[in-house]
């Protein structure tokens, strides 16, 4: 875990949540499987989050949003966490990312074939219908 600085800010779990549009689930999920941590915040009371895990969270919220599963995140997790560069991160991400487009593009040339074929299957029927009006 990376260390924060001294008197730097842990927001609360629940101030956490709302500010950024999650539910306070969500986040003890994400650290139950390992992508993110919390800490214990200095008063004593409920865990909370610094601002170099706040930034993790959004990035991790930007890769939910790109598609990426809980087990691809662990795994760009535990290849982060062996070298805590980025640039060790980046290879690794930028061959899920192109996993995740194909899977994409393959997704649409389906929909594209699936619309053509609604689209021959309407026409067919319409002159049908029309011929026996």
């Amino acid at each position: 875990m990376e260390s924060r600085e001294e008197g730097e800010e842990i927001i609360p779990i629940g101030d956490l949540a709302k500010s950024i549009g999650l539910t306070t689930r969500t986040l003890r999920y994400w650290e139950e499987v390992g992508i993110i941590e919390s800490e214990e915040r200095a008063d004593g009371a409920n865990r909370g989050y610094s601002p170099y895990f706040v930034r993790r969270i959004k990035f991790i919220m930007k890769l939910k949003e790109l598609g990426l599963t809980i087990k691809e995140m662990q795994e760009l997790y535990v290849v982060y966490g062996e070298a805590k560069q980025t640039d060790q991160l980046i290879p690794q991400l930028i061959q899920v990312l192109d996993k995740h487009i194909n899977m994409i593009d393959e997704k649409v040339a389906k929909l594209a074939s699936l619309r053509k074929e609604i689209v021959d299957y309407r026409q067919r029927i319409t002159t049908k219908h029309a011929a026996s009006q």
